[in-house]
């Protein structure tokens, strides 16, 4: 069969469209064409998690069930005027990344098979200083949705207590994300340490339910907080990404009073326009105000004095200062192990905000 093509204009550019009538997800039959409408129709609040981000390119050909790839260089023959920045990875490799300034870059990126937008944490204009505290809250088999929801409004207390303000969303799989704006002064180890600081805490708070522990074995049937979502070259779907499942579940932004009731089967791409049309970006208040991570840098702190101190990175990064030994404890060490809350239980409990 012939390829069949279409073009759009989008934000002043063509953009070339082959094979529009694809069908990308299986349970309701969506196509390119329909993921290429639904991004369009909240386009605002995509390009809020995008707009001069750096993003992998993270590639769907046969669609949501179909294999993908990972793509971190923009493929050559991409057109003049599409916008790059060059991130440069642990392993000391560099790449151009796209670089989206614009819906034109989005819907280029979804013709090649993109269903979700996959950016760094940080803006072209300083590569090396987040924006974004990342807060992934990924549940481990077996744990219930409800764990999440009350994981995630742990979460929230903790932020307020050190004087933040998080931004909630459903992750489009299992999960869910809270997203801090931040001021651009600290660097990658200290966002991950505020991550870290944040995970422990609020395990300590509710050690049922939530774990920081890095190693699967330790984690049990519990919603893990991954600190290490916050290392340099690590990338989570952005606000407002259709994920590659069947349903076209939508990673989607929340209000605070909808996290105890949400159900994420339910935010796809046939329903997230409708809402968004009714609410709008319920996260454009995110980049009124950006944030300090002194108070949960300070938390770091205390637990590292209580005994707390480095975790393990992720396999692919050299070895970090005073990473403790990266391989998974043995079962006797685990039953030796003292738990965290018992370990954490003589750290102050801060109140009120900075």
């Amino acid at each position: 069969m012939s390829d069949t093509f279409t073009h759009l204009e989008v934000a002043g550019r063509h953009v070339r469209i082959s094979r529009p009538e694809k069908v990308f997800f299986s349970a309701r039959g969506e196509t390119k064409l329909d993921l290429i409408e639904y991004y369009l129709a909240v386009g605002e609040g995509v390009l809020r998690g995008v707009r001069e981000r750096p993003c992998a390119l993270k590639r769907y050909p046969d669609g949501a069930e179909g294999a993908f790839f990972f793509q971190k260089r923009v493929p050559a023959g991409a057109p003049e005027w599409l916008q790059t920045a060059e991130v440069t990875f642990p392993s000391g490799r560099s790449a151009d990344e796209l670089c989206p300034v614009d819906l034109a870059h989005v819907v280029w990126a979804v013709n090649l098979g993109c269903l979700d937008f996959n950016p760094h944490p940080v803006r072209r204009s300083d590569l090396s200083h987040p924006d974004e505290l990342r807060i992934d809250l990924d549940p481990q088999p077996g744990v219930r949705f409800s764990s999440v929801r009350e994981v995630a409004l742990c979460v929230r207390e903790v932020l307020e207590e050190h004087g933040l303000v998080g931004y909630p969303k459903t992750s489009g799989s299992r999960g869910m994300h809270v997203y801090v704006r931040l001021a651009p002064h600290w660097d990658f180890p200290q966002v991950r340490h505020a991550a870290l600081a944040l995970a422990r805490e609020v395990e300590r708070r509710m050690p049922r339910k939530a774990t920081s522990a890095w190693w699967k074995k330790e984690r049990g049937r519990r919603v893990f907080v991954d600190f290490n979502q916050n290392a340099k070259d690590r990338t989570i779907a952005s606000v407002y990404s259709v994920r590659a499942n069947p349903e076209a579940r939508v990673s989607c932004p929340l209000r605070w009073d909808e996290v105890a009731d949400v159900e994420p089967e339910e935010l796809t791409l046939a329903t997230v326009p409708r809402r968004y049309k009714k609410l709008g970006d319920v996260w454009e208040e995110m980049d009124a105000r950006a944030f300090a991570l002194d108070s949960l840098l300070e938390l770091f702190e205390q637990q590292k004095a209580a005994g707390l101190g480095e975790a393990p990175f992720p396999p692919h990064f050299d070895k970090q200062q005073d990473e403790p030994l990266r391989a998974p404890p043995r079962e006797g060490a685990l039953r030796a192990k003292p738990a965290l809350a018992a370990r954490a239980k003589r750290q102050p409990r801060r109140g009120g905000s900075r």
